[in-house]
């Protein structure tokens, strides 16, 4: 069954807690189709950051991050990313990249102490991507730039607007999930997750307001 976008306004409380008084981005798939993902592959933390704390944070990057928004080959032509972006840390993002990583900043210091406070998961990168609007969004696909042969943990933060994150069985579309990463909230992507998941954030036809996200990673040598 298809399920049509309906506009929903966020509640005075969740306005109160995020401080994004968007609308919500509404869900992709019904709900009788979602598929509770196990405690083992991953696991959602609303408001790790608190609301002010976050705020502070999503302020600082958009404006000092040096966003840049690199091109893909797709259908043999060079096409810009639906998004902005940018990767600091202690060694390239992959392999093959020739470009030198950002140097950490105090910011994003802070913001990976604290998860690996709470995770007990050393990271040793981080990539940031910023959904301008609606139509920002990153097509299906599984991470596959952390340490190879090993299980995969990836620490997600989400800062600004609320947007959903769909999960589909690789094997299996019909299984699928959604959650709604809201201001502040980390998400740990753990275990097989990358093995025999793939993940998105779809485009949406409703008013959007920005996003940053950053996924905290361990990188391969």
């Amino acid at each position: 069954m298809r399920v049509q976008p309906v506009a929903k306004r966020i509640s005075r409380e969740k306005m109160q807690r995020t401080g994004f008084p968007q609308v919500e981005q509404a869900k992709l798939f019904d709900d009788r189709d979602q598929l509770s993902l196990p405690a083992h592959l991953i696991e959602y933390t609303p408001a790790f950051f608190g609301r002010e704390e976050a705020r502070h944070y999503f302020d600082r990057l958009i404006q000092e991050v040096p966003w840049q928004q690199p091109k893909v080959l797709m259908y043999e032509k060079e096409v810009a990313t639906p998004r902005l972006s940018a990767f600091y840390g202690d060694r390239p993002l992959r392999y093959d990249d020739k470009r030198s990583p950002l140097p950490w900043t105090p910011e994003l210091l802070q913001m990976k102490h604290k998860i690996e406070t709470y995770t007990g998961i050393t990271f040793n990168g981080v990539l940031l991507n910023y959904y301008r609007d609606g139509n920002d969004s990153v097509a299906w696909h599984s991470d596959k730039d952390t340490l190879p042969g090993l299980k995969t943990e990836i620490a997600s933060v989400s800062l600004g607007q609320v947007r959903h994150f769909d999960f589909r069985s690789k094997a299996d579309h019909s299984l699928r999930h959604t959650i709604a990463l809201e201001h502040g909230s980390l998400l740990l992507m753990k275990g097989d997750l990358q093995r025999y998941w793939e993940h998105r954030i779809a485009k949406s036809a409703l008013p959007m307001a920005g996003r940053i996200n950053l996924t905290f990673r361990k990188i391969g040598v």
